[in-house]
């Protein structure tokens, strides 16, 4: 018998609405710990007030983002938001023109082209250790220094020659666009994005700026040799030279839109993997001890590359369990196409859905002591035993994202450079964090570097 969804209790006149404004991941938490694995929040006064439902345990989440994704779509306000931001690209478009676009893109992503990308990646790592190497026994912040490394890469392998002009324009310009998505999108009450308000003003100046850039790049990708007729492999001249099977193309204004989602998912995401794995090892020395031992045994001191990913087992398991602790998109949302029932309780057609990463991954059903640091879950035998959306920090279903190797890639090179270089105390034990478009530390996470 399919029955309502237990309701969060909250306040009589704005719901649940101040305790997920304040602290979403712990209202997330707390409602999973009292009502179960499906959940009803009251957001709003009455008579405007909206139910949000989530959905938490992996078999629930797999039907959202799984064997049911058609009946859940990506239409509700913060996806709306993100669409207006940052363009129509891969992240929210939806039906022929998401597959169209898949079609073209994916050649971009396959394992060969993706492990072409190493170098780049590695040139980023290094200047990065070598800027460390250059500070002994200094104490650095590894948000903000990851943040760097992986807009810098990204950029290189999206921009090419045109990298410099580029991380600049975003690293002023993301943060804005990330703040107002997100308070537009969690806001019932917003106000027309027309509207001269300071926020939509400095929101509108900072997307101008951005599209502004990547217009002019593409223009002068179309206008040069370097363009379809050339050899140019920098990631943006790839997506213009890119045909589908009957000739079809992106113009340019899709172009852009999928060059701001690649930046977007390409740098925020992976930073947090990695700002939060090189803090995880700080706190546990002999994790960080295995790690730099399994790195020498099988680089012998040379650079990583594409192909030593599958001999890093344990620096995988690093990585994965740090992903599973901070999973970069702790909050993924769906609306319910149709009245459907998930474990039992009845989700109405309209309904606002969300799944989360971040709570599933410490479901005590599914992961023992699951605030603590353990790579050891990430063994081949526990991960065949646990479900398959025990673990999702990239999406699941027919919306997985589809730079996941990209990112593996990414960030097991990184890793493996400084890990190389340098052993890493931890400075800050507590990181408080935020949610913007993706999630990341609130404040610094310092590290004291010591030079191997």
């Amino acid at each position: 018998m399919t029955r309502e969804a237990p309701q969060v209790a909250g306040s009589r006149m704005l719901g649940t609405l101040v305790e997920l404004r304040d602290d979403t991941l712990r209202a997330y938490l707390r409602a999973r710990r009292d009502y179960g694995d499906v959940v009803r929040f009251p957001v709003g006064p009455p008579g405007l007030r909206a139910h949000l439902y989530a959905v938490f345990s992996p078999d629930g989440v797999q039907q959202v983002l799984g064997t049911r994704a058609a009946g859940f779509r990506k239409e509700n306000s913060v996806y709306a938001e993100i669409r207006a931001s940052i363009g129509n690209g891969l992240l929210t478009s939806q039906d022929d023109e998401y597959l169209f676009q898949r079609r073209l893109v994916q050649p971009l992503f396959t394992r060969r082209r993706v492990d072409g990308y190493a170098a780049a990646v590695h040139t980023e790592a290094a200047a990065v250790a070598d800027r460390w190497a250059a500070r002994p026994d200094a104490t650095v912040d590894v948000a903000s220094e990851m943040a760097e490394f992986a807009l810098r890469a990204i950029s290189r392998i999206l921009f090419g020659a045109d990298l410099d002009e580029t991380v600049d324009v975003v690293r002023r310009c993301f943060p804005v666009l990330g703040e107002h998505v997100l308070n537009r999108g969690a806001n019932p009450l917003r106000s027309p994005r027309s509207w001269p308000t300071p926020a939509n003003r400095r929101a509108a100046a900072a997307q101008r700026e951005l599209y502004a850039i990547c217009d002019r790049i593409i223009a002068e990708r179309h206008a040069s040799r370097t363009a379809p007729e050339g050899d140019g492999d920098d990631m943006m001249t790839l997506l213009i030279k890119a045909r589908d099977a009957d000739g079809s193309i992106l113009d340019a204004q899709a172009v852009r839109d999928q060059v701001l989602v690649f930046l977007l998912a390409g740098h925020e995401t992976t930073a947090t993997a990695l700002a939060f794995a090189l803090h995880l090892l700080a706190l546990h020395p002999k994790a960080q001890e295995r790690t730099q031992t399994e790195l020498d045994d099988v680089l012998g001191g040379r650079a990583a590359a594409a192909d030593d990913l599958d001999r890093l087992p344990y620096l995988t398991m690093v990585l994965k369990e740090a992903m599973r602790l901070y999973p970069s998109v702790a909050i993924m949302g769906r609306k319910a196409v149709t009245d459907t029932e998930i474990g039992g309780f009845r989700i109405p057609a309209g309904a606002d859905v969300y799944v989360s990463p971040y709570v599933t991954h410490r479901h005590p059903a599914y992961w023992d002591d699951p605030e603590a640091f353990d790579p050891e879950r990430f063994t081949p035998q526990a991960e065949a035993d646990r479900p398959r959306y025990a673990f999702f920090p990239f999406g699941g279903g027919p919306r997985a994202c589809i730079g996941q190797h990209f990112s593996m890639l990414e960030a097991t090179l990184a890793l493996a450079t400084l890990l190389q270089r340098f052993t890493l105390t931890a400075v800050d034990t507590e990181i408080p964090l935020e949610l913007g478009m993706t999630m990341r530390a609130a404040g610094p996470v310092r590290v004291r570097l010591t030079s191997r």
